[in-house]
């Protein structure tokens, strides 16, 4: 199988890899000509067998939708479009049905693993007619992990289904990062009872309920830098965590673990919280308890 892949950073580049390793033909387009097989989306199209297959791995948002355009106008009637970015599940309605005009089919894939993907293999959660994604299933196959098809790759859907199960999904992880971040920050307090706060996180990861792949990483992360010092505690948001909430707020369902954590990354974004000032404010006012004055 041959197919076309469109974006060459952290992620596609690696996914190219995989794709290479599990035999799949792939030819690679990145605006940066150190990495890119061909010099146009033009040329990726000449490039192709038809019927076309074309992996889409750009940022979500403009990138994605310039991307989709110029795609209108250089495939042709029976191609594929795979869109694997984090797009926001709405986004893929509109991109189906500008391709749909030209006879070109859509399949929307959520995909997860990181820069570990290349290593491990991508968890897809893929949205779309059954028929298209089965036409893909080769490339599903190369990247996934390992094993059970049901352990890395679902068919969520009709179009759409496989970026809002990548939504949720990327909601969940920010709840669990915050849970790690506050237990850290709870032991670390306490180095006169803490000995060893490392140590405590890679203890439980072997037989604990608590085990999981993220504490893993957050080992890892401290035996880098056991107290951080050399990052700040600055966090950004990708988009999904907050359509997450969104999506819970249209639909009455609460999610206030999820909402928490996304709240906490912009707090970490104020140098000098001006919630946190509002609260010490108010605790002087109604109890006497003492503020810090700034600087």
């Amino acid at each position: 199988m041959h197919i076309g892949l469109i974006g060459l950073g952290k992620m596609g580049n690696n996914m190219r890899a995989r794709l290479r390793k599990g035999d799949i033909e792939v030819t690679g387009y990145d605006p940066n000509p150190a990495v890119s097989d061909v010099a146009s989306l033009a040329d990726l199209a000449a490039a192709l067998p038809a019927p076309r297959v074309v992996w889409v791995m750009v940022p979500s948002g403009a990138i994605t939708t310039s991307v989709i355009t110029e795609l209108s106008a250089v495939l042709s009637e029976g191609d594929l479009v795979i869109e694997g970015g984090n797009s926001r599940f709405t986004e893929d309605f509109k991109h189906s049905a500008l391709l749909a005009e030209k006879g070109i089919n859509y399949v929307d894939a959520g995909v997860s693993g990181g820069v570990w993907g290349l290593e491990n293999g991508y968890g897809l959660m893929v949205g779309g007619n059954a028929a298209d994604v089965e036409r893909a299933m080769p490339i599903f196959d190369a990247l996934r992990p390992e094993g059970p098809r049901a352990e890395g790759f679902v068919h969520t859907g009709e179009i759409g289904a496989g970026h809002y199960a990548k939504m949720v999904h990327n909601g969940i992880e920010y709840a669990l990062m915050q849970a790690w971040a506050e237990g850290y920050e709870l032991l670390d307090s306490r180095k006169d009872i803490i000995k060893d706060v490392t140590g405590t996180f890679e203890a439980w990861q072997r037989g604990t309920v608590v085990r999981s792949w993220l504490l893993e990483l957050l080992v890892k992360a401290l035996k880098e830098d056991p107290e951080f010092k050399e990052i700040e505690g600055y966090v950004e948001d990708s988009g999904e965590g907050r359509w997450t909430v969104e999506e819970a707020l249209n639909n009455a369902v609460p999610v206030p673990t999820i909402s928490a954590a996304i709240f906490a990354r912009f707090v970490s974004r104020q140098g000098d919280s001006p919630s946190m000032k509002a609260v010490a404010a108010l605790r002087n006012q109604f109890g006497g308890h003492s503020v810090r004055k700034a600087d």
